[in-house]
């Protein structure tokens, strides 16, 4: 199966893929445990550009983002899948969806178009966001900031809101979960939405 993780930076998305991950492996499930932007190398090294580079365009932007997730599906993701593994990623094109297609203004259908055809239309089974209030997300944050959580709260709360929308508009793969609950009542409820993948 394919899970990925979603959320605004802070959320706990990362806490909860980690989580899943450990669980998989002690059910004896082989899992490969992964991230965007990054996966690969050329992933990693987009992911500094965009990250931590210089002022981008929206389109630049999400062909950015686009362009590591072409190399990550075809280098990993799809290689694991079709190997019989799990993928637990934190991050994958619900974040575009959220950041470029509505916080953005680029649209979801156009974003998702990319997407869909440098993916060949792979999406997650079951893509689980952590709805958190970006004050409350902000100041859970342990790192410098980086060039996207620079833009501060107001648009960490614009992309929140994104999330929300696309869990209404993709009910049967999108599940919003309250990332203000303790992680191990997150993760409990994780385990209890993907045990009908497994």
């Amino acid at each position: 199966m394919f899970v990925s993780f979603e959320g605004v930076d802070g959320s706990g998305k990362s806490t909860q893929a980690r989580l899943l991950e450990q669980h998989l492996t002690g059910l004896g499930r082989r899992v490969v445990s992964t991230r965007e932007p990054g996966g690969t190398e050329l992933g990693e090294r987009l992911r500094a550009i965009v990250l931590d580079g210089p002022p981008i365009s929206p389109w630049a932007e999400a062909a950015l983002f686009a362009a590591s997730r072409a190399e990550h599906a075809a280098k990993l993701i799809r290689p694991a899948l079709e190997s019989g593994a799990d993928v637990v990623c934190d991050r994958f094109v619900d974040s575009s969806l959220a950041y470029q297609g509505i916080a953005r203004g680029l649209g979801v259908d156009e974003v998702l178009a990319l997407n869909l055809t440098v993916l060949d239309g792979l999406l997650p089974d079951r893509t689980f966001v952590l709805a958190l209030a970006a004050a409350a997300a902000s100041a859970r944050r342990e790192h410098a900031p980086d060039r996207i959580e620079r833009e501060g709260d107001a648009f960490q709360a614009h992309v929140g809101d994104a999330y929300e929308e696309l869990a209404r508009r993709f009910p049967d793969r999108v599940e919003l979960l309250d990332g203000s609950l303790p992680p191990g009542e997150i993760a409990a409820l994780v385990r209890a939405r993907v045990e009908d993948l497994l």
